[in-house]
């Protein structure tokens, strides 16, 4: 498929300039697809920031660099992008367990992080059920609180902010409502770079979709006109969203023509009763034609 040769060109690119500076530019260029859709991906199919790939990928060639050459420690820190050999030599050790200074003489075990490559690889034939909706600026209003990034069961602090709400606020929310998705939503925005590796925080709204101004006594988040791929979850939570949100980086993205957009990542549930064993769930995720 077109999607995995033009990412792994990129990554062609990438390892053809570790000892040089990488353009993440060029690389989305070559992938193409934009630089905010192409890290988004590479973070959802291999777990980890392009940056730390890149970071993880410098050290190791900077190990083996040390191991067989006659190279200074100064002269393999410049080519590799630092600035002074102590910057070097903490990244050094905090990747490999020893300074770069004991390589050669102590012969250690290093760690060696490989170059990736991406293949295709045919799963099950569930379907997805998703459609794309168009939408007019509009502006989430509601709680908001910086959140740590949890991949499995209850974020605590999530259902901290769903305790806090009270009977009026919920009310009041609802009455604001007046575009898709309607009654109360939740929003995720602004995540740290980690967070395939389930490390930093994020921005989450418990809120609803309007275009009415924001009350004082709520946040607001202002979302500008775009394209949304909703898709459908249902069943037992939060195994399900869990799955599907999955599916949609690692299966439909690279399949459908489109890439993700900046902008907030929606949830919707039918009910927001968490005890409940099976409910009906929809995500949606801001998207745009991929130019060709």
């Amino acid at each position: 498929m077109n999607w995995l040769a033009n990412l792994n060109e990129a990554m062609r690119y990438i390892e053809e300039n570790l000892a040089e500076e990488v353009d993440l530019k060029e690389a989305a260029r070559l992938a193409r697809c934009s630089e905010y859709h192409l890290s988004r991906m590479f973070s959802f199919l291999a777990g980890i920031p392009l940056s730390e790939y890149i970071r993880r990928r410098r050290l190791t060639l900077a190990a083996f660099d040390l191991q067989t050459g006659g190279s200074r420690i100064m002269d393999v820190a410049v080519k590799y992008g630092y600035s002074s050999a102590d910057a070097f030599s903490r990244a050094f050790q905090g990747l490999h367990g020893i300074p770069p200074s004991s390589v050669k003489s102590h012969g250690p075990s290093l760690k060696a992080y490989p170059r990736l490559t991406f293949q295709l690889t045919i799963q099950g034939g569930d379907a997805m059920k998703y459609r794309i909706v168009e939408k007019e600026p509009f502006r989430i209003v509601g709680l908001r609180r910086r959140v740590p990034i949890q991949f499995n069961g209850v974020n605590p602090e999530i259902e901290s902010m769903w305790k806090s709400l009270t009977g009026d606020d919920i009310d009041r929310l609802k009455r604001l409502s007046n575009v898709e998705p309607p009654g109360l939503i939740q929003a995720s925005t602004n995540f740290s770079e980690g967070r395939m590796e389930e490390k930093g925080e994020l921005d989450h709204y418990i809120g609803t979709a309007t275009t009415e101004e924001c009350p004082e006594s709520f946040a607001s988040l202002d979302v500008p006109a775009s394209a949304w791929a909703v898709f459908e979850a249902v069943g037992p939570f939060p195994d399900t969203l869990q799955n599907v949100w999955g599916r949609i980086y690692s299966e439909w993205f690279p399949s459908s023509g489109y890439e993700v957009a900046k902008g907030p990542e929606i949830l919707w549930n039918e009910s927001k009763d968490v005890a409940s064993p099976t409910f009906k769930s929809e995500i949606w995720i801001p998207v745009l034609k991929k130019a060709h």
